[in-house]
């Protein structure tokens, strides 16, 4: 119960790192998923186990990819700003969901004993693409992790992990929240980059 404790308190210090786009939340991306191995391993939940992994090597690209993203020269080194996601993105997210989730599926029934492969495998897609889309600075990232929360929340509850069933309720709300105010950011830069301009 602890480490759900001490994962629910990183897990908030997370969220307002994301809000407020500071590259800060990329640490955050690396200390959670330690913490977060152990407690989906010890309830089955193999799949989020997994994709804690790729959270890890994600976390390195991210924090990459904010702080040292390319000027319009492409040489000249400048922090990534806030974007929307292309309809081609959304295209090859939706495509790479699908599969992942059939893929995940598939592993879940075959080869563990998972109760609910269904859900994890589906949060566990939606998850590996929401976070690349979040490593991009796609504003549309919220988005994503809006409908992963809402799962994972009545997952959580399910599995009897509480303080993750409140933690991923709380992000539901800070997801809607935190789509806005990317896109409030997102203007911001643009209007600064016309002045600067």
């Amino acid at each position: 119960m602890w480490l759900q404790a001490l994962g629910f308190v990183i897990g908030i210090i997370y969220l307002w790192w994301e809000y407020h786009a500071d590259w800060k939340v990329w640490i955050a991306s690396v200390v959670m998923p330690c913490i977060s191995m152990v407690i989906y391993f010890t309830n089955g939940l193999y799949a989020d186990f997994a994709i804690n992994i790729y959270y890890l090597l994600i976390a390195v690209y991210g924090y990459y990819s904010w702080t040292r993203g390319k000027g319009k020269d492409k040489k000249e080194e400048k922090p990534l700003l806030i974007t929307h996601a292309s309809i081609k993105t959304w295209v090859g997210a939706t495509v790479a969901t699908a599969i992942l989730w059939y893929v995940i599926w598939l592993i879940l029934v075959e080869f563990t004993d998972s109760n609910v492969p269904v859900a994890d495998a589906f949060t566990t897609a939606l998850s590996i693409v929401g976070l690349w889309m979040m490593a991009k600075k796609y504003a549309e990232q919220w988005l994503i992790w809006f409908v992963v929360d809402i799962v994972c929340s009545v997952l959580y509850f399910y599995k009897q992990i509480p303080f993750y069933g409140v933690l991923y309720g709380v992000y539901t709300v800070i997801s809607l929240f935190g789509y806005r105010k990317w896109i409030r950011i997102m203007h911001e830069n643009k209007t600064e980059t016309v002045k600067q301009g």
